[in-house]
C-alpha cells in the first residue's frame, strides 16, 4: 500500500495537482505574468490575463503526478485566489477612491446601476 502524504501548498486528486496561488487585486485587474511551483520542485511562469476573477482555474498541462505504468502524466490545476488589502496607506485608499468615483460615473452614464435596476424590477411587487 502506497500512503501520500500531505502537502502545504499541493493537493492531489487522482494524477492531478491543485494549488492555489494569491494574486493581488492590481494584478488581476491589469494582468501579470507569475511564477508559480511545481510538484517536481521547479517553477513555472503563468501569464494572469487582465481582468482575471477569483477562483478562476488554469491548467498546466503534463505537471502534474506520473500516471503508474505510463509515460503520461497528470496536469497542475492553478486556482487563482484574488486577495484584497486590508491595510492601505492613505495613497492607496485615495486613488481607490477615486477609481470608484470613475467607476460609478461610468456606470452611470451607461445606464448600469445594479441597485436602481433591481428597486426598479420589485417596487411593482410591493405595491
Amino acid at each position: 500500500m502506497l500512503t501520500v502524504k500531505s502537502h502545504e501548498f499541493f493537493k492531489r486528486q487522482g494524477n492531478d495537482i491543485i494549488y492555489e496561488l494569491p494574486i493581488s487585486f492590481t494584478q488581476a485587474a491589469l494582468g501579470d505574468e507569475v511564477e508559480v511551483p511545481t510538484v517536481d520542485g521547479k517553477s513555472t511562469m503563468l501569464k494572469i490575463p487582465a481582468g482575471t476573477q477569483s477562483n478562476r482555474s488554469f491548467r498546466l498541462k503534463g505537471m502534474g503526478v506520473p500516471v503508474v505504468h505510463s509515460s503520461a502524466r497528470g496536469d497542475q490545476h492553478v486556482i487563482v485566489k484574488v486577495v484584497t488589502p486590508t491595510n492601505l496607506t492613505a495613497e492607496q485608499r485615495h486613488l481607490l477612491e477615486e477609481f470608484a468615483r470613475i467607476e460609478n460615473e461610468q456606470n452611470e452614464q451607461n445606464g448600469k446601476n445594479i441597485f436602481r435596476d433591481l428597486f426598479e424590477k420589485t417596487k411593482d411587487v410591493f405595491q
